[in-house]
């Protein structure tokens, strides 16, 4: 079951939602010392970042202990302008103090399939378990209902064993590197923002859906031990049935 969080603004779910990353992140390292966290790219959560960056959360964080992921990559070099990398670097990292070595980039500007094989082998090299679960992954939803590089029809969305795969896109970049869904799904939390009055719609068919509509790859998003949150605004969250909204 998802737990929605329903804010008036833009700005106020931002804040919610950094106020959630930094609780839990704070329970994280008080029960195992650690905090592993996969960033979402695109716009949207570019605000988030710039807020956890900001005070209070800046200085009340135990940034050394964060150990920083992404769940999907465009194919481009680090400081190219579509780059996950580069928004989150200029948003947060370049404003935190975490160790460099605890910032694990997908290297978008080698060829897809290797930058995948890579980051699979980082992954386990860091969890050292089979199947890893993130204590947070942030995500976000496409018009398409696409979330990481997920794409409605696309091979890595029927993927049932690799954890990172090399995915195509329906418009440029078209390369892409992201997680699959056993790796999102063992997730110990799944966070998803969206602030976009136009997704209204996809985000009722993710949340919502009718029997005969197909299931979009957000909807497939389902922690097998752990939980989904989204973070919406009012408009974004405006088809939606009163009794599943509450903030």
């Amino acid at each position: 079951m998802a737990e929605l969080h329903i804010l008036p603004s833009t700005e106020e779910t931002a804040q919610a939602k950094a106020k959630f990353v930094a609780t839990l992140a704070e329970e994280c390292l008080g029960t195992q010392g650690k905090f592993t966290i996969a960033l979402s790219g695109g716009s949207t959560p570019r605000r988030l970042y710039q807020i956890l960056a900001s005070p209070p959360h800046a200085e009340t964080i135990a940034w050394d202990r964060w150990h920083i992921f992404w769940s999907d990559e465009r194919c481009v070099p680090p400081d190219h302008q579509d780059s996950n990398f580069r928004m989150a670097r200029q948003a947060l990292l370049d404003h935190v103090p975490i160790p460099p070595a605890q910032v694990y980039r997908m290297r978008g500007e080698v060829a897809p399939e290797e930058a995948a094989r890579e980051y699979e082998t980082a992954v386990l090299n860091v969890f050292q378990t089979p199947v890893p679960s993130f204590d947070l992954i942030l995500l976000g939803i496409g018009d398409d209902g696409h979330t990481a590089s997920l794409f409605p029809g696309s091979e890595a969305l029927r993927e049932n064993h690799r954890l990172v795969m090399a995915n195509l896109a329906p418009s440029p970049p078209v390369h892409r590197i992201t997680f699959t869904l056993p790796l999102i799904n063992a997730a110990k939390v799944v966070a998803f923002l969206d602030t976009d009055e136009s997704k209204a719609e996809v985000l009722r068919r993710v949340l919502e859906p009718a029997p005969q509509e197909d299931v979009l790859p957000s909807a497939m998003v389902r922690p097998t031990q752990g939980t989904v949150h989204w973070f919406l605004t009012k408009e974004a969250a405006s088809l939606l049935t009163t009794k599943s909204r509450h903030s």
